[in-house]
C-alpha cells in the first residue's frame, strides 16, 4: 500500500512538473515579429481553422468546453485559414455566418455536415442548404452576403494574417499575437495544444500585473 501510494504521489508531481514546464521552442514558438491583436486591453487567444479540415473538426468540441470557462480578460476569436484553394470559400463562410449574426449556430453544423455527411462546400448552394437548416436564412440572402465586398475583404485580411502567423498546418492556436502553438510541437495530441495556452495565458496575465 506505501509504495502504491509513494508511486501514486510521483505520477501527481510529474503531472504538476509537466504544466510547468512547457518551453518555448519545444512546446510553443514565438512569433519573429509581433501581430498586431483586436483588443490590446485583453489577452487575445486566435483559432486558426478551416471547416475542411478533419482535424479542426475533431479538436471542436474541446475549443469550445475550453472558451466557456476562460476569464474576462481573455478574448477568443477564429481565423480562418485558407492553405488550398477551395478552402477560400469557407474563409468567406465562415465570415458570412458572422456577418449574418448565426455562427454559433451554424459552426458545428457546417464541421458536421462536411466530415459526417459529404457535403460537396465548393457549390454555395449546397452551404446555403446547411445555412438554412441550421439557423433559418433564406438562402438568396447568404449567397448575397458570401459575395459581399466586406465579406471578401475579410477572407483576404484572414489570409494575410495567416502569412504574418507563419503557420505551417491547422489547427493553430495563437496567443497575444506572440506565441503559436501546434498539436505536432507537443504529442500529436490538439487537445494538450489548449493546456499551453492556459500557461501562456497564465504567464501573460502575470507579466501584465493582473
Amino acid at each position: 500500500m506505501k509504495v502504491l501510494l509513494t508511486a501514486l504521489l510521483a505520477c501527481f508531481a510529474a503531472a504538476g512538473a509537466v504544466a510547468d514546464d512547457y518551453e518555448l521552442g519545444v512546446h510553443y514558438d514565438a512569433l519573429p515579429i509581433a501581430v498586431e491583436t483586436a483588443d490590446p486591453t485583453r489577452i487575445e487567444v486566435v483559432e486558426v481553422f478551416s471547416y475542411g479540415c478533419v482535424h479542426c473538426y475533431g479538436f471542436d468540441p474541446a475549443v469550445e468546453a475550453w472558451r466557456a470557462r476562460q476569464p474576462a480578460d481573455v478574448a477568443f476569436r477564429r481565423v480562418p485559414a485558407m492553405f488550398r484553394e477551395d478552402w477560400a470559400i469557407l474563409a468567406r463562410t465562415y465570415y458570412a455566418i458572422e456577418a449574418l449574426g448565426v455562427a454559433d449556430k451554424v459552426h458545428s453544423s457546417l464541421f458536421e455536415a462536411i466530415h459526417l455527411k459529404g457535403l460537396d462546400y465548393r457549390n454555395p448552394e449546397n452551404i446555403a442548404r446547411v445555412v438554412e437548416e441550421s439557423a433559418g436564412v433564406d438562402p438568396a440572402k447568404f449567397v448575397e452576403v458570401l459575395s459581399s465586398f466586406a465579406v471578401r475583404s475579410k477572407a483576404q485580411q484572414a489570409d494575410a494574417q495567416g502569412r504574418m502567423y507563419r503557420l505551417t498546418g491547422v489547427p493553430t492556436l495563437i496567443v497575444d499575437g506572440k506565441f503559436r502553438i501546434h498539436g505536432g510541437k507537443i504529442d500529436g495530441s490538439n487537445s494538450s495544444m489548449l493546456a499551453v495556452v492556459d500557461f501562456l495565458t497564465a504567464k501573460i496575465r502575470a507579466e501584465k500585473g493582473r
